[in-house]
């Protein structure tokens, strides 16, 4: 087996220093779940923002409180259960989750139920495997 790049146990708390003295700075994911068609207005509204180096967006179906839509094809009526939608997920700096949050608010807002949902975590490590850099980094 290779020599790890990994120099530090991968479980190390993100905001204490390392065994090189390095500090480490907060980090928080993003998750947003919106309609497809405010995909390109919140990628926009999001490469504005410092602190935004990247986002990874995902097509999804859900269902929220509208419990899905009444669709009219060939004179019969059917339900779609699940809702396109598209997920963008990024991790920023933790100061930078206000911005973010109301620059996606912004652009996402059609005022009508199914705009989505934004959600955030704490995120603990990260790691850009090509180098082994951790923490934010790799942001």
């Amino acid at each position: 087996m290779g020599a790890s790049l990994i120099d530090e146990p991968l479980d190390a708390e993100p905001d204490r220093p390392t065994s090189k003295g390095q500090g480490r700075r907060a980090m928080q994911a993003v998750s947003c779940v919106i309609r497809p068609e405010r995909l390109e207005a919140v990628k926009d509204a999001l490469a504005t923002l410092d602190g935004v180096g990247g986002m990874t967006v995902a097509d999804v179906r859900g269902f929220g409180r509208q419990k899905g839509q009444v669709e009219h094809y060939r004179g019969g009526e059917y339900t779609i259960r699940f809702i396109p939608k598209v997920r963008i997920d990024l991790v920023v700096p933790a100061e930078a989750v206000g911005e973010v949050m109301a620059a996606v608010q912004r652009a996402a807002h059609t005022g009508q139920v199914g705009d989505g949902k934004l959600f955030v975590m704490e995120v603990r490590q990260a790691l850009r495997i090509r180098t082994g850099e951790r923490g934010a980094e790799v942001l």
